[in-house]
């Protein structure tokens, strides 16, 4: 006789689930599996809100899954490791990113990039390998296997870490596979939200010269003097754009919402790379000539894999770079989203779980 789901997941779990695409969040009871040997089980503290969660609670890239329990950017603490696990211990500070699980066997795993495996599994909104719906972090517990978690160095506060799991490594992979993070070099960064802000931070720790690109002259005191960028570009502005015409190395291009890209291609060196991370859902407008006339490169990239995710949060603390954060409690995470819908946020928005998931809400 098949086994129940309760049976193969015995783990009580609380958290904040979505049942439809109105994407209204309310208290949401379900189970976890039992702690295998390779699996690492958190008690998970804080979990950051990333847009792309704003898009899979609305169905707006068409593959939702629902009842959904959103969120990857977690960090919790460690409260049980399997019998097999040998990099956590109880105690440990760990952090749970956009990936639950792949095959670990194609050529992608075998290069330490599993977030381009064709079998790769969300930490929400997907099947696990068991052929049951994966969980994310809106939630009080999850059990993880060891390979998908990242240590949390000491020193680093939990909170303004969890972005990073997403919104640091969408950012930290691209600057460093497309070299733009070699000292003397100019790199523009489009859009100052969630991924751009941190975008800013990594490319200056890097020694890179950083131009913030936006709609919104009212960012650029905050970019120059708050984050360190070195000059700002208002993208609506002709005479600014002209000015700034053939300077730029490369760009990473943070927006989600539909935008013109070729006064960006504009913006580039001979050899410039604009690297797409946010997830528009529109086809935007590419014309192909001024990439023939300058052997410009238009990249996509997409967070990174384990190896390099742990190797953006040892060097992210080496250099003191973290989310600038709002914390708020697990209740008002739909006002939250309706805020975050209008980029009222500086910058990430990061539910304190630990002491506001309520199990008897």
């Amino acid at each position: 006789m098949e086994k129940s789901p309760e049976e193969v997941h015995p783990v009580k779990v609380f958290g904040w689930a979505a049942t439809d695409t109105s994407g209204t969040l309310s208290p949401f009871k379900f189970s976890r599996r039992a702690t295998g040997d390779k699996d690492v089980k958190l008690k998970i503290l804080y979990c950051g809100i990333c847009h792309t969660d704003l898009h899979q609670l609305k169905n707006e890239w068409g593959f939702s899954k629902y009842p959904m329990v959103p969120g990857h950017e977690i960090v919790g603490e460690v409260t049980e490791v399997g019998s097999k696990v040998e990099k956590f211990k109880l105690g440990d500070k760990a952090g749970v990113g956009c990936l639950v699980g792949s095959c670990r066997s194609c050529e992608n795993c075998n290069n330490d990039i599993e977030n381009y495996c064709s079998k790769g599994i969300a930490t929400y909104s997907a099947m696990y390998h068991d052929g049951t719906p994966t969980y994310g972090g809106y939630s009080d517990i999850i059990i993880v296997d060891e390979h998908f978690v990242v240590r949390v160095p000491e020193n680093m506060p939990l909170a303004a870490a969890a972005p990073l799991l997403c919104a640091g490594i969408t950012t930290y992979s691209p600057l460093r596979y497309f070299g733009l993070d070699k000292p003397g070099l100019h790199v523009g960064v489009v859009g100052l939200g969630g991924l751009g802000h941190v975008g800013v931070k990594f490319a200056k720790a890097l020694g890179v010269k950083v131009t913030v690109i936006s709609t919104s002259q009212s960012k650029q005191k905050e970019a120059i003097e708050r984050l360190g960028a070195d000059s700002f570009l208002i993208s609506s502005d002709p005479d600014q754009l002209q000015a700034a015409m053939g300077t730029m190395d490369g760009i990473l291009d943070t927006v989600a919402a539909t935008h013109p890209v070729l006064p960006l291609i504009g913006l580039l060196k001979t050899n410039g790379k604009l690297i797409m991370l946010g997830g528009v859902t529109k086809p935007l407008d590419l014309p192909v000539f001024p990439l023939l006339m300058g052997r410009k490169l238009v990249a996509g990239s997409g967070i990174g894999g384990m190896k390099e995710t742990q190797e953006m949060i040892d060097f992210a603390a080496k250099h003191n770079i973290t989310a600038d954060i709002e914390v708020i409690p697990m209740d008002y995470v739909n006002t939250a989203m309706e805020r975050l819908a209008k980029a009222d946020v500086k910058y990430r928005f990061v539910i304190d779980v630990a002491k506001t998931l309520k199990p008897d809400e």
